[in-house]
């Protein structure tokens, strides 16, 4: 576990990248299905897949904070706290 303390004002970035991808295959893919299972399948397997572009975005630290928070993440997961604040090693 990280020990971290308090930091106000971070001046990092962060990056979030949306990747969109669509995929033909013979019977439905299985519910909750890994990312990774999916593309090895489409490069491996017997699905077809292609790019349908990705969109890149440029985060602040308190919106990395939440970004990370409604993936289920954690803000400490960057080493901030739920304000977006740094916090230091």
């Amino acid at each position: 576990m990280k020990v971290c303390y308090i930091v106000p004002m971070t001046d990092r970035k962060f990056y979030k990248t949306i990747v969109k991808f669509e995929v033909l295959s013979g019977e439905p893919i299985p519910p909750g299905m890994e990312y990774e299972n999916i593309v090895h399948e489409c490069k491996e397997g017997e699905w077809s897949m292609r790019s349908l572009g990705e969109k890149k975005i440029v985060l602040n630290g308190k919106q990395a904070a939440k970004a990370l928070t409604l993936q289920g993440s954690d803000p400490s997961f960057f080493c901030l706290d739920d304000k977006g604040n740094d916090a230091d090693l």
